[in-house]
């Protein structure tokens, strides 16, 4: 751990993270709500979530579409909502709050699945932004690309070192005007169809089950959103946080699905930065591109960032921002962004049941609180095995095409969990 010389006692005293990425985030350095919002939505304004609303374009006329994401969205915020509920009683992020739940070493697996895939969507991120921005131009030298990637990288990693601070500004600034220059694309979708009325009337070309499409919807974000308490950790009361989700992840996210839906529907394009660029409007698409993918990539470095210092429990984040950032460069530079999503998506079963289980652990044993200091064994079998259980279960929703393969992982999880949680404290091995 590193140490300053504290002024006038000539002794050493730990340097602190601002961002408290191993500890409880202490009253005093807890964000208004406005703040907590802030980032959150612009965490979830995220154009590529706009690819997922294509597809529900292409298969739904404009009011089972609607129903559709609202739906999904429903599901997807409630999920988040509890788990930022959480985040703030605790002070705790994702993968601190796995200790509790896996065990001191079992939580390391959390941070690896966690921290993981997070990298891996810092590289598929890194690597769209070189392609638009060649595609923009009309460049064919792949130095030009791979020179777009790494300045572009290196400005998302000094934000995420800043932390909540560097996220919190650039999402205040970059936020609105996103979605004003979002809302434009809209209003020009719609002239090209006649208005609502005609966007009522367009036939969709494909189709889709009702299950698969709401597990579109969950999936655009559900990873992600499991990792929501990094940040509602800093809410001062845990109605923040849950409004702050909401306001996330069903206004946010749902949006962003609708956006691309439309682009569908009238262009044949979901993302509105290729829609920019149909239109003309290079400029504006590469605003876009940039101001979006900068700030959500920001978070994305940051998650991992709180991952890797909580798996090697050190007290910053900084090194592990730095390092995860050069490995999702270098994937990027290697072209792994055609390839890595469909690794992704399958990481989008496994990771949800993540947060089920510390759901329902957290209801089940510790409601008061999780207590630093607390005894807690080095993997904890039972939890790890409802984890299994559930994670086993969404697999074969998927496989099967039963049900929604999410929700079944969350709510398995989360119903085991607790189940095990609450035996635990009828035994008196843990406090309620």
């Amino acid at each position: 751990m590193s140490a300053s010389v504290e002024e006038g006692t000539g002794t050493t005293a730990p340097v602190v993270d601002p961002d408290y990425p191993v500890t409880p985030v202490p009253l005093h350095a807890r964000k208004s709500f406005f703040s907590l919002a802030v980032v959150l939505l612009g965490f979830t304004v995220f154009t590529p979530t706009m690819l997922a609303g294509a597809a529900l374009g292409n298969a739904f006329r404009l009011d089972g579409l609607l129903g559709v994401i609202l739906l999904g969205s429903v599901v997807l915020g409630a999920y988040v909502a509890v788990l930022g509920w959480i985040g703030a009683r605790t002070g705790l992020t994702t993968v601190v709050m796995a200790r509790y739940v896996l065990g001191t070493s079992g939580s390391r697996f959390a941070s690896l699945l966690l921290g993981g895939t997070q990298v891996g969507w810092y590289g598929v991120i890194i690597g769209t932004v070189g392609a638009l921005t060649a595609q923009a131009f009309g460049w064919e030298s792949y130095a030009a690309e791979a020179t777009v990637m790494v300045l572009a990288s290196a400005l998302m990693c000094l934000t995420a070192c800043y932390g909540y601070r560097g996220m919190y500004w650039v999402s205040l600034v970059s936020t609105p005007l996103i979605l004003v220059l979002a809302l434009w694309v809209l209003q020009r979708s719609l002239d090209e169809v006649g208005g609502w009325g005609g966007l009522a009337d367009v036939e969709p070309g494909g189709s889709m089950t009702l299950a698969v499409a709401v597990t579109t919807v969950v999936g655009t974000f559900v990873s992600a959103g499991t990792q929501t308490p990094n940040w509602t950790r800093f809410a001062r009361r845990g109605r923040h946080a849950v409004l702050a989700c909401c306001i996330g992840f069903l206004v946010g996210n749902g949006l962003m699905i609708f956006f691309g839906a439309v682009g569908a529907m009238t262009f044949g394009e979901g993302d509105f930065v290729l829609v920019l660029y149909q239109l003309g409007l290079v400029g504006w698409g590469l605003f876009l591109l940039f101001g979006n993918l900068w700030k959500s990539n920001a978070d994305t470095a940051y998650a991992f960032g709180v991952a890797g210092a909580a798996m090697f429990d050190r007290p910053s984040k900084i090194p592990f921002v730095v390092g995860g950032s050069v490995i999702g460069t270098a994937l990027a530079l290697l072209g792994v962004h055609e390839h890595l999503v469909d690794y992704l998506v399958l990481l989008g079963i496994f990771v949800p049941p993540l947060g089920g289980v510390i759901i329902g652990d957290f209801l089940g044993r510790w409601r008061a609180g999780m207590p630093e200091g607390a005894a807690l064994p080095r993997v904890d079998l039972p939890v790890l095995g409802c984890y299994v259980v559930a994670s086993a279960l969404a697999w074969g929703s998927d496989h099967l095409a039963i049900g929604i393969p999410p929700v079944v992982g969350i709510l398995a999880a989360a119903a085991l969990a607790y189940v095990v949680g609450r035996a635990r404290v009828t035994r008196g091995a843990a406090r309620p």
